[in-house]
């Protein structure tokens, strides 16, 4: 077994972006293999449910040109995990017409590459579920019935570690794997070494940000993770940027509901025991991650489904007297709204306010109640068709527009637009259908492998 392994992790999410001279300094250090993450679930349903990137089509083949001709030239792995953002079908054939047409346009030789799916049929889901083993993630979260399941447009599973070591075994030398759990493909890597689970997962959940757990802290930029047999180190490779034992205690909290469980497929890993020492050079030193297998191998299940439409539009408020009795105005406005159109159906709409500067990120919970001197505000309505949320909103911006609230010395002026047209039709709105766990015998077969060159 090799001392250690090095993984380097060029940024938070592939698209982001990171200084390429970070990414030099990165190789100088002979890495054993290139990972990035590429996805998340924390712009919402909107990406998944309407099979579009997280990122534009110019920036994630900016990143992958640098990645896959560094693996290339080092003769490395390169690893990319939820591939286009959610990981299905639409999102991974995205990525690979990218990877196509690098190749094709850089003349590199032909890539052993293997693509590993998670969309997971419905029909395997509706099997399971007359089992009893889909289940809700969260209190909140309701059963999974067989009507919401058909109105969802996809549904895929995050893998853990067990198909993508299919892969490196096979000697796969750049894998695009569907939606993963972040983790798990720097996991792999050490795993496939190796090297201690416990460490190689508490390792990966440090670099799939990039150098978000640095000092100062960015998703935009390269960190280095060094797998040893009883610890790891993780450094950037910024020299403008340093690891503390606090910034990388900090991001083991990060994204989880419990101090030091974290919970993957198939696995659970305790951080209680860790420890986070300063070794110099910006680079930290942890010690005594811990990883148990579960009893039953259980993966999360992610679906959307389209329930309406979005019309929305932006503008600036500077009277006191209105900034005052914002909120009376708003509800007023609502009530002339609803009259104009009583022929929809008044719940089978939303009309909502959000007014920044005065309550608009926190609403109700919002501790500090001093108003500025202006407010940007947002009306947004969300219909059951494009054609109702427009006439709706059109009808929201002109009432409040003219609206002449007490004391109001002119007879126009309410809002100040930034642009014009002021109304902006956003399209489908999406939920979260399909955010449950569901049991499967193994981590494999559900995650099929494709190879190709």
């Amino acid at each position: 077994m090799k001392k250690c392994i090095k993984i380097l992790s060029p940024c938070g999410i592939l698209g982001y972006g990171f200084p390429l001279e970070s990414f030099v300094n990165g190789l100088k250090d002979k890495p054993d293999a290139i990972v990035v993450d590429a996805g998340s679930t924390d712009a919402g349903p909107h990406k998944l449910g309407a099979n579009t990137a997280i990122v534009s089509r110019q920036a994630c083949k900016k990143d992958l040109e640098y990645l896959i001709a560094a693996g290339f030239e080092n003769h490395i792995p390169v690893i990319i995990g939820s591939a286009g953002g959610s990981g299905g079908k639409a999102h991974v054939e995205w990525t690979l017409s990218i990877i196509d047409e690098i190749i094709s346009e850089r003349t590199i030789h032909p890539l052993k590459q293997a693509i590993i799916w998670s969309d997971i049929p419905k029909d395997v889901i509706y099997e399971e579920m007359k089992q009893g083993k889909v289940i809700p993630l969260g209190d909140t979260v309701p059963m999974l019935t067989e009507e919401i399941l058909e109105d969802t447009t996809g549904v895929v599973a995050q893998m853990g570690i067990e198909p993508i070591l299919e892969a490196l075994e096979e000697g796969a030398q750049l894998i695009v794997c569907g939606r993963a759990y972040d983790p798990s493909p720097f996991a792999a890597v050490g795993i496939h070494n190796g090297f201690d689970e416990g460490l190689a997962y508490h390792m990966g959940k440090i670099l799939e940000c990039g150098a978000l757990c640095c000092d100062p802290g960015t998703t935009k930029d390269c960190m280095m993770g060094v797998l040893y047999e009883d610890c790891f180190e993780v450094y950037p490779t910024n020299p403008q940027r340093k690891c503390t034992t606090v910034s990388v205690a900090a991001h083991t909290f990060y994204e989880k509901d419990h101090p030091y469980i974290l919970r993957g497929p198939g696995i659970v890993l305790n951080l209680e025991d860790c420890e986070f020492s300063e070794i110099g050079n910006g680079r930290v030193r942890v010690k005594g991650s811990k990883m148990i297998r579960t009893p039953i191998y259980e993966i999360k299940l992610e679906g959307a489904r389209k329930v309406a439409y979005r019309t929305f539009v932006i503008a600036g408020i500077r009277d006191p007297l209105l900034i005052e009795k914002v909120e009376e105005v708003e509800e007023l406005v609502k009530s002339s709204v609803m009259n104009q159109y009583p022929e929809i159906p008044r719940e089978s709409y939303e009309i909502n306010f959000y007014n920044y500067g005065k309550n608009g990120v926190m609403g109700n919970l919002e501790p500090n109640n001093v108003a500025g001197h202006e407010l940007g505000v947002m009306f947004e309505v969300i219909a059951k068709t494009q054609s109702e949320a427009s006439a709706l909103c059109s009808s929201v911006r002109s009432t409040f527009m003219h609206y002449g609230y007490q004391g109001r010395k002119s007879t126009a002026g309410n809002l100040a637009f930034p642009f014009a047209p002021s109304d902006v039709e956003f399209g489908a709105v999406y939920e979260f259908s399909v955010y449950h766990l569901m049991e499967t015998p193994n981590g494999k077969m559900l995650f099929p492998i494709e190879f190709r060159t």
